[in-house]
């Protein structure tokens, strides 16, 4: 019986992607994440006394070079190679960017494929096959630089590919699975994919997913994929390895006619993630819901709230907020206006409209830009809609709040 471990999307040092992570001690944690996700399969992979580890692609990010990253990885390699655990590996499209890559001498049980294409013996019964970028893009597929199977043995292949596409992934190799399933291995270990999916059991056509994920866009818990290979037949099964995990959850507070009874709802709501989340650290992003009578008091007192249900989550054990979010459409809506609130609602609403207005505060909202980094900064806003789309979002929170501060008076 041989074991093998696929993984693939480790992403080593990636940057936080989360501007609400102002904790140190979780700010800490997070950036932390991918080595120690790392580690403890390589953990796994040793207590299990396991064959080999695949790694289809992007275990570095970016073009981000870091003597430290380089360090950890030849000491984590080492371990594997000490305990007798063969590395393969092809580079993905981040691995091809990264100087790291091409400055490592790597230990001498880690095998790299290279661009062209190759095939190396596990054992007298197991081949691994496997294909790297050779630059960050590969709009073309990679399945014509394998070779054929080998005949009377097990064939496993390894491809960094986007498959027919994902949102939030970029096309790289493209290829189908019908593609892959005619090629005649017994065993895809994909990766370049962040969520996990077995596409296939005949042949096995398996994205693992990344080990760990990076901010609340990759939520859930993390895993790798385990071979076991007997006379020939291959069974897989999930190995956790997710050490933060990102959720997010909404809480319907319609029912809540106290601050006590919101605090019960929360706590409860709370400590009930808690124990659904298997990581050893849990990061949720909160949205509360509903159409609670105390609307306005609610959102009067938001910075309490968020101060509160921090405190709440950090006492359930290793459970941190993310973000506290308030969808709380008011109770009288679709109601006629009245009243000096109402009627400053609907001036505040007018000159959000007006374009000399909407000019000041796209102005502002630049002004605060220009103190991010370039590159963040393209994130957050890639163009004018996504500009003036939070523009929108910011002059209406605002508007909220004052009219919050107005109708939860004197409750």
């Amino acid at each position: 019986m041989i074991k093998i471990l696929h993984t693939a999307d480790v992403h080593l040092d990636s940057p936080l992607r989360s501007l609400a992570l102002r904790n140190s001690d979780l700010r800490d944690a997070v950036a932390a994440a991918s080595r120690s996700a790392f580690r403890g399969l390589v953990d796994f992979a040793i207590s299990e006394q396991l064959s080999a580890v695949l790694i289809s692609g992007d275990l570095f990010d970016g073009k981000e070079r870091s003597a430290r990253t380089g360090a950890f990885l030849m000491a984590e390699l080492d371990r594997l190679g000490d305990a007798g655990i063969k590395v393969f590996y092809i580079k993905g499209n981040h691995d091809a960017e990264n100087p790291i890559t091409g400055a490592l001498d790597l230990p001498a049980q880690v095998h790299a494929f290279d661009a062209r294409g190759g095939m190396v013996p596990l054992t007298d019964d197991i081949v691994i096959h496997g294909v790297s970028f050779a630059d960050r893009h590969a709009p073309d597929s990679l399945l014509p630089r394998f070779k054929p199977p080998v005949p009377g043995v097990v064939n496993i292949a390894m491809l960094h590919s986007s498959l027919g596409g994902a949102a939030g992934h970029d096309i790289y190799a493209p290829c189908s699975l019908a593609d892959l399933a005619g090629m005649g291995f017994d065993y895809w270990a994909l990766g370049h994919i962040h969520k996990r999916q077995v596409h296939s059991a005949a042949p096995w056509i398996v994205m693992p997913g990344t080990p760990q994920g990076r901010d609340i866009g990759e939520s859930g818990p993390k895993s790798a994929t385990l071979l076991t290979i007997d006379q020939g037949q291959i069974d897989i099964s999930e190995v956790p390895s997710s050490v933060v995990e990102f959720a997010q959850s909404e809480l319907d507070v319609t029912e809540t006619e106290s601050d006590e009874a919101l605090r019960g709802l929360l706590k409860s709501h709370l400590s009930a993630m808690r124990n659904q989340i298997a990581a050893p650290i849990g990061v949720i992003r909160l949205i509360l819901t509903g159409t609670p009578k105390r609307h306005w008091q609610i959102l009067r007192d938001r910075d309490v709230w968020i101060e509160q249900v921090n405190e709440l989550a950090q006492a359930t054990g290793d459970l941190w907020i993310d973000k506290l979010l308030f969808d709380l459409p008011p109770p009288d809506a679709t109601e006629g206006a009245s009243g000096a609130a109402d009627e400053l609602a609907t001036i505040m609403a007018t000159i959000r409209g007006e374009p000399g207005f909407a000019a000041l505060a796209r102005d502002e909202v630049e002004t605060v830009l220009q103190e991010l980094p370039v590159t963040l900064r393209d994130r957050l806003l890639p163009d004018e809609a996504a500009r003036d789309a939070m523009v929108d979002k910011l002059t209406k929170a605002g508007a909220d709040v004052v009219l919050a501060q107005m109708k939860g008076a004197g409750h």
